[in-house]
């Protein structure tokens, strides 16, 4: 198939249909990753733009950087969400090893195009030559790039020079951790997503025994939702004691 009507065929859809049921390849949203179960902490400025940029009010080249766990597929999957209807396409790079390069090719008509976990490549000739073209392609019909990456474009040592020049110009946030105390509230609220009351105690609980990352407490959480529905028990210190007891 031709590769502009590939990219037609595969990404015209909706963000949800067209990474559940058109691509061959884990490119689906987790259902929790979104705007209304993300704590902002102290990236108030952060969150605006970037629902800015999921509303579709705005176009341009952002990326967001921070440490592993902080939250940045949580937010490059809710910018998605956020935009029903529209031609979207989230790719996360952690897979890469099960990704094409040539997947990026073709894509100047979508409207964001969200590209996760893009320090995963930077050694890859082959991804550093398509991302390069890109941002070539896109820079005329102007949709949306979001990309995050552990550091900022400076710090990412790409190969291609002239890819590390186009990264340069984008604009950059930081994506700043959270405290105990949000990082409690923001587990509240993957567990009130999920339809559990988790009290401050049980989370506290939790947070004091296992990786205190909202990635690890959210994959915790995961593992409980499924303990609770298991037992037809409400999520408490004793079930939660319980199930880190049989997975230590």
């Amino acid at each position: 198939m031709p590769g502009e009507t590939r990219a037609k065929s595969l990404f015209e859809s909706s963000c949800s249909a067209v990474m559940t049921t058109q691509l061959p390849l884990p490119l689906a949203l987790k259902p929790h990753a979104r705007f209304a179960t993300f704590v902002e902490g102290p990236n108030r400025s952060l969150i605006t733009h970037l629902e800015s940029l999921g509303s579709g009010a705005t176009s341009e080249v952002l990326w967001v950087w921070g440490a592993a766990g902080s939250g940045k597929s949580h937010l490059a999957q809710a910018v998605c969400a956020a935009r029903p209807g529209q031609r979207v396409m989230y790719v996360p790079l952690a897979t890469a090893e099960r990704l094409a390069p040539n997947l990026l090719e073709n894509l100047e008509d979508l409207d964001l195009i969200v590209i996760d976990d893009v320090d995963h490549v930077v050694d890859s000739p082959a991804w550093n030559r398509t991302l390069f073209n890109l941002f070539n392609d896109i820079q005329a019909a102007r949709p949306a790039l979001l990309l995050t990456a552990k550091n900022p474009p400076g710090a990412t040592c790409f190969r291609l020079a002239d890819l590390a020049s186009r990264a340069s110009a984008a604009t950059v946030y930081q994506l700043q951790a959270l405290d105990d105390a949000d990082r409690r509230h923001a587990l509240q609220r993957h567990a009130e997503a999920r339809g559990l009351e988790l009290s401050d105690a049980a989370a506290q609980y939790l947070m004091s025994r296992v990786r205190r990352d909202m990635a690890g407490l959210c994959a915790w959480l995961e593992v409980l939702d499924h303990a609770a529905l298991a037992a037809q028990r409400k999520l408490t210190i004793p079930l939660i004691r319980a199930t880190l007891a049989a997975r230590s």
